[in-house]
Formats: structure tokens, C-alpha cells, sequence
């Protein structure tokens, strides 16, 4: 038993440096320059019995600070009460510390959220036998509806302003208390579901940002969670303090630009150095194929001229050679014809008497004709068709016969049908008469 009361007693300690250590969580965000004051508005009224006032705060985005209004929400489990949560300064930046339930109210940056919450503590309620009880100083409450109630002055001895944020310049100078610091190590609850949702619908709500809005948003508060239209949306009157368009943008924004600069650097420097490598690469292939095309062109062309080369030679020892036998061929069909000229230009030789007689064709053959007519005695009538008459129609050609070079031709002077025929005698005048 002594052994394990030490043990029971390490388990204890460690889960109570748990439960600080998540009631002082930080958002993981470092901003140089706290959100805007905070808005003027006046509180819905209570929805119902059982609801718990959530003042409304700054949150941080991609766009900048935005307001998460004030709303009304039911409390996770009776006997607890609702620690805001606020921006502090620390590091260098501002952070979020996150709010939580539990049941005690801890600190919350000394933040005048008003509502109850007037930088210490809580005033606006309490809890009495399982139920809660408003104070209608602090609260708008329907007593119709809502019978728990009491009305207790709350009396504010700090300066009133509506700065918004711990620490850093012109921040809130508050501290934990003894008090405080107790509360911290109690049991915690985060943000319900409800709370999540409210800061969801503003995170989208564009409207809602600082750099928008100029610190007075247009829904400041809600009755319930999620109800950012109709009677239960409430409008600020007016910024708590005139707005600073100087936000700087959050350390983890800054980091996510700079590894996206860097990133872009290394992609770039990456990408250059991807382009001179296939550059190079493109150049050494380029080159080899080049001198590999022009080495196969070289060799194509040699090829080619060497072909060429073989077939010029063989085509012009072919026409060479059907040269030469055309010509040996026109040279002998030349002399042919020179020979047959020559043989008949020369002429034919005189040939012997023996055979001149025996080759000489007969007379009558020859010269066969009929003895010439008589000359007729004068026409008394002196009729010219007497004259007429007497003269034959043809008369061979003396020298047809006599021709030297047509001697040799003895067939001619054999047929006697190729012998011109004498003209027909004229009939004799005495025939005439007797006629």
C-alpha cells in the first residue's frame, strides 16, 4: 500500500501538468501586430434557461484577423463556467490562448470582454443547485422567461478600454493570480461543437474581416451558435478604436511564404539545372546523331558515286561498243553501195563479133515494118485529110536502136512485142474510089 500511494500520487501530478499545461494552449500562430479593439454591441437576449454567455474576440485567418461574434451556448455539463480566450504577447509575436470550461473562471489576459467578464473573473452568473442564475445588471434577460435571476452592481476598478490583446505594445499589463493560477490546474473542457461551428461561419463570412469591416463587423454577436441572419444577428455599433490597416501578416504566413519562396528557389534552381542537363543531353545526341547522319551520308554518297561510276562506265562501254558496230556496219553497207555504183558507172565491154552476131536480134524482129507509103498523087480537090492521111501516125525512133549502152540488153531485142508496131497503111486512093 505504501508503494502505491507514491505511485497514484506521480500519476496525479503528471495528469494536473497536463491539464495546465492544455488550459495556457497556444495556437500554433506568431503574429508582430495584435488584432483591432474590440467592437461595440449590445447581447442578444438569453434563448432559453441553461445558456452560457461566449464573448466575442479576434481570431486570425488567411485573410487577416476576423471577428467571431458573441453568442449564447449551453454549458457542456452543470458547474462549469466559461474561460475566454485571449491574445498574448510572447516570443516575439502575439499568440492565441485558447478559451475552455471548467469550474472555475481563469485567466484570460485581463481582457474587458464586458457581459460579466470585466478583465477578472466572472459577474455576469452562477451556478446554485445545478441551475443557473443571471445577473440582470450585466445580462439581457427576459425575466418572463427566464425566473432564475438576481441583480448584483458590478463595480469595475480598472480602467474601462477596449484593447483586445496581453502584453506588447499597448497591450493589457494584467497577470495571473494566485486565484487564477489555481483555476488553471483544474479539470478542462475546449470549445463544444457549438463553438466550432460559430468560429467556422465567421472564418467564411468575408465580411467579418478587419481589413473588411475596419473593426466594426456586421454581426458582432448571435443568440445562438450558427445564427448569423434574421433578429437574432446582432451588428456592431461602432469599432472599439480606429482601425490600423498596418497588420502584418502572421509568422507562420511569413514562414509558409518564405519555404514558398525557398521552394520556388530550389524548383527553379532544379529546373535549370534539369534544362542545361537535357540541354546538354540534347546537344550530345544531337551531335552524335548528326555525325552519325553525316557519316551514313557520306557513305551513302560514296556509295551512290561509285555506283554511278560503274554504271557510267558499263553504259559508255556499251554505247562504245554498239558504236563501233554501227559504224563497222554503216563502213561495210557503204562500201556495198560504193561497189554496186562503181559497177554500174563502169562501162559494159565491147564484146566479141561472134558474140555481137549471135546476140543481135533478127531483123524482122528488129525492124520490122511495113515499106513506107507511096506518095499519093495530089488531091485535085485539094482536100487537106488527103495530107493528113499520107503521113503515118508514128514513126519508130531511129535511135532506140542505135543506143551503144543499150546494146548488152539482148532480152529487149528478142521479145517483138516490146518493138514499136508501124501505123496502119493508109487506105490507096484507088481503093477509095472503088469504095
Amino acid at each position: 500500500m505504501r508503494i502505491i500511494s507514491p505511485i497514484r500520487s506521480l500519476l496525479f501530478a503528471l495528469v494536473m501538468l497536463a491539464v495546465s499545461a492544455a488550459a495556457f494552449a497556444q495556437i500554433g500562430v506568431s503574429i508582430s501586430v495584435g488584432p483591432p479593439a474590440l467592437p461595440v454591441y449590445e447581447q442578444p437576449p438569453v434563448p432559453a434557461q441553461g445558456y452560457l454567455w461566449t464573448p466575442g474576440y479576434w481570431a486570425n485567418g488567411n485573410g487577416g484577423y476576423f471577428f467571431v461574434p458573441g453568442t449564447w451556448v449551453m454549458a457542456p455539463q452543470p458547474g462549469f463556467l466559461w474561460t475566454p480566450g485571449y491574445w498574448g504577447w510572447g516570443g516575439g509575436g502575439f499568440a492565441f490562448n485558447e478559451g475552455y470550461w471548467g469550474p472555475q473562471v481563469g485567466f484570460y489576459g485581463g481582457i474587458n470582454y464586458g457581459f460579466g467578464y470585466g478583465g477578472e473573473g466572472y459577474q455576469g452568473g452562477r451556478w446554485n443547485n445545478g441551475q443557473f442564475e443571471y445577473n440582470r445588471s450585466v445580462n439581457n434577460v427576459n425575466v418572463t422567461n427566464i425566473h432564475n435571476t438576481y441583480n448584483t452592481t458590478v463595480t469595475n476598478n480598472t480602467t474601462v478600454n477596449r484593447v483586445s490583446y496581453n502584453g506588447g505594445a499597448g497591450g493589457i499589463t494584467a497577470r495571473p493570480t494566485t486565484q487564477d493560477e489555481a483555476a488553471a490546474h483544474e479539470k478542462h473542457i475546449g470549445p463544444v461543437a457549438a463553438q466550432t461551428q460559430q468560429l467556422a461561419a465567421a472564418r467564411t463570412n468575408p465580411e467579418q474581416r478587419a481589413s473588411v469591416n475596419h473593426g466594426k463587423p456586421p454581426i458582432a454577436a448571435t443568440s445562438k451558435p450558427g445564427e448569423f441572419t434574421g433578429k437574432g444577428a446582432v451588428a456592431a455599433k461602432e469599432a472599439g478604436a480606429p482601425y490600423k490597416a498596418t497588420e502584418s501578416k502572421t509568422a507562420e504566413g511569413k514562414a509558409t511564404e518564405n519555404k514558398a519562396a525557398e521552394n520556388k528557389a530550389a524548383e527553379n534552381k532544379a529546373a535549370a539545372t534539369h534544362t542545361n542537363e537535357n540541354k546538354t543531353a540534347a546537344n550530345k545526341a544531337t551531335a552524335t546523331h548528326t555525325s552519325e547522319n553525316k557519316t551514313a551520308a557520306n557513305k551513302a554518297t560514296a556509295t551512290r558515286t561509285s555506283e554511278n561510276k560503274t554504271a557510267a562506265n558499263k553504259a559508255a562501254a556499251t554505247r562504245t561498243s554498239e558504236n563501233k558496230t554501227a559504224a563497222n556496219k554503216a563502213a561495210a553497207t557503204r562500201a556495198n553501195e560504193n561497189k554496186a555504183a562503181e559497177n554500174k558507172a563502169r562501162p559494159a565491154s565491147k564484146p566479141s563479133p561472134e558474140t555481137a552476131k549471135a546476140s543481135t536480134p533478127k531483123p524482122q524482129n528488129a525492124t520490122h515494118a511495113k515499106a513506107a507509103p507511096k506518095k499519093s498523087p495530089p488531091n485535085p480537090e485539094n482536100k487537106p485529110g488527103a495530107i493528113a492521111a499520107a503521113r503515118p501516125e508514128k514513126a519508130p525512133h531511129p535511135q532506140a536502136q542505135t543506143h551503144e549502152e543499150a546494146a548488152p540488153k539482148t532480152q529487149a531485142a528478142v521479145h517483138p512485142e516490146s518493138a514499136p508496131k508501124p501505123a496502119k497503111e493508109e487506105t490507096r486512093p484507088e481503093e477509095r474510089r472503088q469504095q
